[in-house]
């Protein structure tokens, strides 16, 4: 019968079933039968003699045990819980990892492991371990046992019944998938049983040869002659002290490599291969790499020169992610179902992976990819936060799409809410912050100008000629028209959606010169501001929000008319600010959209009565109230820091100074940006705010 033919078949009450084979290698029996008898052979020949075994269960064990494990109410993390406190100390003799420690390296060691609980109905107050080779099976007809033996020296100590409908048992049955039992795991000892048995022998080999000095097996050939000539024989005592001699002189560590002095009829024969022919580190680096691939363990980690991984860190990244964490969430799902439901329908355990340090390098890769994929316009910032486990944040759905990616005549509101101006020199510059909270700096409040030149400027665009005058805190300020009746039946009736956001000849003849002088100069703007351009030479009706974009591009861009190069005439015209600017309309389109944005501030505080915000009363606010007020990109909102009813109140950073009255007091107010305060402070008095 060969090595691979003892197989035998046992009848069992009410089906038959095929046990696994008796397997005989060498020192190491794969398999016994139905029971884990074997299991001291597993244990002594595997784990205790062979150290490829035990660092590999060893490393397992230790990596795996000392992960964190969490208590979850639904999605909830619990701090505290009960059965987290059990986890924390399963008995009085283990703490967490010695208890999972010991539990995975039976589990590796026999292919089985049983948690025990001291309850058999209601939650446990202790958990502890039960030895694999202490606990046979007793089958019944179908897939789930009758019930669990605990036996000692072959004599029953307890019996744990199993539910016949459910298969609970006061004992949890941890096992590897076994393709030749129904009931007992296969241990990976036993896959890899021919590689151990090698390089315990070729270790003991080795040791054999050492107490031998390193010599390897030999012969003296003798062949003495008498005086006739004829063949003549050692006697006893000649062959006693020969022996003595190469034993004293030869034999131990110490006399290893020793020269060996024939004389006479002596003559030495070579029996064995010398240690090099036999290249047992080759033999032993062989079997301990077949070792550690059953264990699913890197070679490099276990002392074995491998060239599968750039370096160490791959390999434990590589151990985490094909052994530890599939170990991990095997017995994550056998605790959920057998000791989770004791305390509650709701509650479950989760191991926390992300606290494993290895994983370290996992989640940067992971970071740079959903950055990338931010970056590109391929995923939201929303998507990208859930791949890295955190919360979603307003305005996070939109993707961000980079602005050299739009084809003309084509444009994205998020792209233009992402870009970047340029300076005169075509470097980017732009305060977010400070311009939604102020929107230009040389408008005050709503067509209210401190010079008369942009009040004309701003009459000639709304159709009325002249200026007049109003007081605002204190200071004399130009308003558009020669009253305030005739500015009022300009601009003051027109519904949002009537306002006519066509561009002017003005604009579309600068536009067109911005687009020839960017062919041209190759600089100047941005993909952005060249589709803008192209919108207003086709004479496109402009979005209101649009609209709102072009007057706050005006607004931060004009310091760039001091720029060199920027008139013409100068060295460098255009200038790549030039070019901008002429992308945007010009000058025309810095007065037109001033216009149009005053329009569109008006009809939206006309709509403003319609929410649930609160117009501000002299005594209506109070510091920590959130506030939203106008701005050129829209609503904004904040907290209000301080209050003054009286004086004046300067704003931190800026040369802004409010004249503070009883009737219309002015507040400083922290930005916020969705949910989130920022570092800007900006001013305003009680008039121009809304409470949130």
């Amino acid at each position: 019968m060969g090595l691979f033919d003892r197989f035998k078949k046992q009848q069992n009450t009410g089906f038959h079933r095929k046990e696994a084979p008796q397997v005989i290698i060498n020192k190491i029996n794969a398999y016994d039968g139905k029971t884990n008898r074997r299991y001291k052979d597993y244990a002594k020949d595997g784990y205790q003699e062979n150290a490829i075994v035990y660092k590999c269960i060893s490393m397992i064990a230790n990596n795996a045990s000392s992960v964190p494990i969490c208590v979850y109410s639904g999605d909830q993390k619990l701090e505290s819980h009960p059965l987290l406190g059990l986890l924390t100390r399963p008995n009085p003799l283990q703490s967490q990892v010695e208890y999972f420690h010991s539990m995975i390296s039976y589990l590796l060691i026999s292919g089985n492991t049983y948690m025990l609980r001291d309850k058999e109905v209601g939650a446990p107050s202790e958990l502890y371990l039960l030895r694999p080779d202490r606990m046979h099976i007793k089958a019944t007809s179908s897939m789930i046992p009758e019930y669990y033996c605990y036996k000692v020296d072959n004599k029953l100590i307890s019996e744990y019944p199993v539910d016949k409908l459910t298969g609970l048992s006061q004992v949890k049955h941890v096992k590897l998938w076994n393709p030749l039992d129904d009931f007992y795991g296969l241990s990976p000892i036993v896959a890899s049983a021919y590689n151990i048995d090698q390089h315990n022998l070729a270790g003991l080999h080795n040791v054999g040869l050492l107490k031998n000095g390193c010599t390897p097996s030999a012969m003296l050939k003798f062949q003495p002659k008498d005086e006739t000539g004829m063949s003549a024989s050692l006697t006893d005592d000649q062959r006693a002290t020969i022996l003595e001699d190469l034993e004293s002189r030869f034999r131990g560590a110490n006399n290893s490599g020793r020269p060996l002095l024939l004389e006479g009829d002596f003559d030495y024969v070579q029996m064995g291969l010398n240690p090099k022919d036999m290249d047992f580190m080759e033999l032993m680096n062989m079997s301990a790499r077949e070792i550690a691939l059953c264990f699913g363990v890197p070679a490099q980690l276990v002392g074995i020169a491998d060239q599968t991984y750039a370096n160490v860190a791959e390999a434990r990244l590589s151990l985490y992610e094909e052994t530890i964490i599939p170990l991990l969430e095997r017995i994550e799902s056998d605790l959920n179902e057998w000791l989770a439901p004791l305390y509650s329908e709701n509650l479950s355990l989760k191991y926390d992976i992300d606290a494993i340090p290895a994983m370290a390098e996992k989640r940067k890769q992971i970071f740079a990819n959903v950055s990338m994929g931010v970056e590109k316009g391929i995923i939201t910032r929303n998507e990208a936060r859930e791949r890295l486990g955190l919360k979603p944040i307003d305005g996070g759905d939109s993707l961000l799409v980079p602005s050299n990616l739009f084809p003309l005549g084509e444009i994205s509101e998020s792209a233009e809410e992402t870009e970047r101006p340029v300076d005169a020199d075509g470097n980017e510059k732009y305060d977010e912050q400070m311009e939604m909270a102020y929107g230009t700096k040389a408008m005050i409040a709503t067509d209210v100008f401190d010079n008369e030149e942009e009040a004309e400027q701003r009459a000639t665009a709304i159709g009325c000629t002249g200026t007049h005058t109003m007081e605002v805190d204190g200071a004399t300020v130009y308003m558009p028209c020669a009253t305030h009746d005739r500015y009022d039946e300009l601009v003051g009736e027109k519904a949002l959606s009537d306002l006519n956001l066509k561009p002017s000849e003005g604009m579309k003849a600068e536009a067109k010169r911005g687009l020839d002088w960017r062919k041209e100069f190759n600089r100047g703007g941005t993909q952005v501001g060249a589709t803008r351009a192209n919108q207003l030479i086709n004479g496109v009706n402009l979005s209101p929000d649009t609209v709102l974009r072009m007057f706050s591009f005006f607004s931060r861009h004009e310091s760039d008319k001091t720029g060199q190069g920027f008139k013409q005439g100068q060295k460098g015209y255009p200038s790549a600010g030039r070019i901008a600017w002429a992308l945007w309309g010009g000058d025309s389109g810095f007065s037109w959209s001033r216009g149009k944005r005053n329009q569109i501030m008006r009809e939206r505080e006309k709509s403003i009565s319609e929410d649930v915000e609160i117009k501000a009363e002299a005594d209506a606010l109070k510091v920590g109230d959130m506030v939203s007020w106008d701005s050129s990109g829209g609503r904004a909102k904040g907290k209000i820091t301080r209050i003054v009813r009286s004086g004046k109140l300067s704003v931190p950073k800026t040369t802004f100074t409010l004249n503070a009255t009883e009737d219309n007091p002015a507040c400083l107010i922290r930005v916020y940006r969705g949910e989130d305060p920022t570092e800007t402070i900006v001013g305003h008095r009680f008039a121009t705010l809304r409470k949130l």
